[in-house]
C-alpha cells in the first residue's frame, strides 16, 4: 500500500506525525508531501518528530492571496501525481493544503482519507476559509475520520454515508503522548527561558483571518485592562509569523507592562508552557483540544467554534471578540468557577487515534472499489 500524507502547516504536521509513524511501523509505504504553506512553523514541527518530507512544493511567499496559494498547490500536486502513483491520499483538517490535496486526488481518482473530519460552525465565513475547506473536503473524501461523535453526527447531517465515517479520537493526543515518551523537556528550564519562571502567567496565541482588524483591537483592549487590574499575571504571547498579525500585535501590545512577546515557540516548549500556565487565550482550534490534557482552561477568542465538545465539557469558554465579553471571561478565570476544569476528562480521545486510522486504512484498501 502506497500512501501519501499531504501537509503544509504546523498543526497538520503535529496531527499527521503519529499516523505516519503508525503506518511505517506496519510496513506500509508512507510518503510525506509538504506544500510548505507555512514554511517556518511547519519546518519547526517536522524537526521535532525527525520527519523529512519526501517531496516539498515550497509554495510559501509573503502575503500571497488564497487564490494564488490554491493555484500553486494544485499545480504542484498535479505535477507530482503525474510521476508518483498512490493507493490513497490522507489530508488533515481544514487548511488550503487539505482542500487542494483532496481536490487533486479526486481529479486523479485517488481515494482520500480525511483526518479530523466533521468540524463545523455552519457559517462559511467563520472561520474563513477553513469552514468551506473542510465541508468540501468531506464531500470528496472516501473515508472520513471523525475525532468525536459530534463530528460524526455533523457529517451524517450533510448526507455523508455512514459506512465512510469512523470515530477515532483526535491524533493531537497521540502526538502529545509521543512527545512525552520520546522527548525530554524541563518545565522549570522552559519557564526560565521565556521569562515566566516565577508567579502566574497566561499563554496567548492569535492568528485567524476573521480576527484581523477591529476584533483584534477589542481583544487587545480587554487583555490590557485585565493585566492592569491583575498585575500578578504575566502574559506570554508567541506571535504568529503572518505579517498582518505581527503588525497588529506589535502596534497594540509591544511595551505593555507584563506582556512578553516572542517569536513562535517550538512545539515541545509550547507543550511545557501550556502545562504550567494559569489559563490560555487563543483563537486556535488545536489548543482547544490540547489544553484539556493538562487540565488547563481555555478562553476562546472567537465568535464561533467547531470544537463544541470542549465548550460542552467545560474545558473551554467561548468569549467572542468584544472587549466587554472577553473581560467577563477573563475575570471568571481568576475565580473558583473555573477550578473544576483540571478534573475534566479530555473529550478528544485517549491517544490511540492513529492506530484506529491505520486499522481502517488497511481494512478498506483490501477492497479498493469500496472507496470509489
Amino acid at each position: 500500500m502506497k500512501i501519501a500524507l499531504i501537509l503544509g502547516t504546523r498543526p497538520e504536521a503535529i496531527k499527521m506525525a503519529p499516523v505516519y509513524f503508525e503506518l511505517k511501523k506496519r510496513g506500509e509505504q508512507a510518503d510525506i508531501i509538504s506544500t510548505g504553506q507555512h514554511r517556518q512553523m511547519l519546518d519547526q514541527a517536522l524537526q521535532i518528530f525527525d520527519i523529512k518530507p519526501k517531496f516539498d512544493l515550497q509554495v510559501m511567499t509573503d502575503r500571497q492571496s488564497l487564490s494564488l496559494l490554491t493555484q500553486k498547490i494544485i499545480a504542484g500536486l498535479q505535477e507530482l501525481f503525474d510521476r508518483e502513483k498512490y493507493d490513497v491520499v490522507l489530508v488533515q483538517g481544514d487548511t488550503t493544503t487539505s482542500l487542494c490535496g483532496a481536490l487533486v486526488s479526486f481529479y486523479n481518482k485517488i481515494p482520500v482519507g480525511h483526518i479530523e473530519a466533521g468540524l463545523r460552525t455552519n457559517n462559511i465565513y467563520d472561520p474563513f476559509p477553513e469552514e468551506i475547506n473542510r465541508r468540501l473536503t468531506s464531500k470528496i473524501a472516501s473515508i472520513n475520520f471523525a475525532a468525536t461523535a459530534v463530528s460524526a453526527d455533523n457529517l451524517l447531517k450533510e448526507g455523508i454515508t455512514e459506512k465512510s465515517i469512523f470515530i477515532t479520537g483526535n491524533t493531537v493526543i497521540d502526538s502529545i503522548k509521543w512527545i512525552q515518551k520520546n522527548k525530554t523537556f524541563d518545565t522549570t528550564a522552559v519557564r526560565q527561558k521565556y521569562n515566566v519562571a516565577n508567579g502566574k502567567y497566561i499563554l496567548m496565541t492569535l492568528h485567524r483571518r476573521e480576527n484581523h482588524g477591529k476584533p483584534m483591537e477589542e481583544i487587545f483592549r480587554a487583555v490590557k485592562k485585565f493585566l492592569q487590574a491583575n498585575p500578578e499575571y504575566k502574559l506570554l504571547f508567541p506571535v504568529h509569523m503572518s505579517p498582518t498579525v505581527r503588525e497588529f500585535v506589535y502596534k497594540n501590545m509591544d511595551g505593555v507592562k507584563n506582556v512578553i512577546l516572542t517569536q513562535p515557540i517550538d512545539y515541545i516548549d509550547f507543550i511545557a508552557l501550556m502545562s504550567e500556565s494559569s489559563f490560555i487565550l487563543t483563537d486556535s482550534g488545536g489548543i482547544q483540544e490540547e489544553a484539556p490534557t493538562f487540565g488547563i482552561p481555555t478562553v476562546v477568542l472567537r465568535n464561533t467554534t467547531e470544537r463544541t465538545e470542549a465548550v460542552s465539557a467545560g474545558t473551554a469558554i467561548l468569549a467572542g471578540t468584544s472587549e466587554k465579553e472577553i473581560l467577563l471571561c477573563l475575570d471568571c478565570m481568576t475565580t473558583e468557577k473555573c477550578s473544576h476544569i483540571a478534573k475534566i476528562k479530555n473529550p478528544y480521545g485517549d491517544g490511540n487515534a492513529s492506530q484506529k486510522i491505520a486499522d481502517v486504512l488497511q481494512s478498506y484498501l483490501k477492497n479498493p472499489k469500496r472507496l470509489l
